[in-house]
């Protein structure tokens, strides 16, 4: 079997641009940077586009289950901050439906039910086809107003 390489060009070129552009604020975060994210709201979501990098691949060639789900997190937490507060996620489950490789990809993050002090979310992500590839749900704790 031969172990196919990724781009260190590009990782270090994504890291180093992510590293000198990154702010410890919502949508300007490391991790944001990193991934290229972009961001979108309405009253009732959060929409991120980004496009798979390579180098966030497992050995199987597609985008990591623990990348999808940072970035649900992300479009559920966005949309929290921007319409209650900050708040923490308690609780998270992912269901992953089909595997992502490529194209231009997005998440949009929705409220369940909102409470004062706690937010029951929800995250799906779609593949440049539109077809759905992912679903999260999760329980928030609002820890600011």
């Amino acid at each position: 079997m031969s172990e196919k390489k990724i781009n260190l060009d590009a990782a270090r070129q994504a890291f180093e641009s992510a590293a000198s552009e990154h702010s410890q604020e919502f949508e300007l975060f490391f991790l944001s940077k990193f991934y290229g994210l972009h961001y979108f709201y309405t009253d009732k979501t959060c929409e991120i586009t980004f496009e798979p990098k390579e180098f966030s691949f497992n050995p199987q060639g597609s985008l990591h289950g623990g990348v999808i789900t940072t970035i649900m997190d992300i479009s559920m937490g966005h949309l929290l901050k921007k319409t209650q507060g900050a708040g923490v996620t308690l609780e998270i489950k992912v269901q992953f439906m089909k595997a992502l490789k490529s194209g231009q990809c997005k998440c949009i993050g929705r409220f369940l039910r909102r409470g004062k002090s706690v937010a029951f979310m929800a995250s799906e992500l779609f593949d440049a086809d539109g077809e759905l590839c992912a679903v999260a749900t999760s329980t928030w704790k609002i820890i600011e107003k």
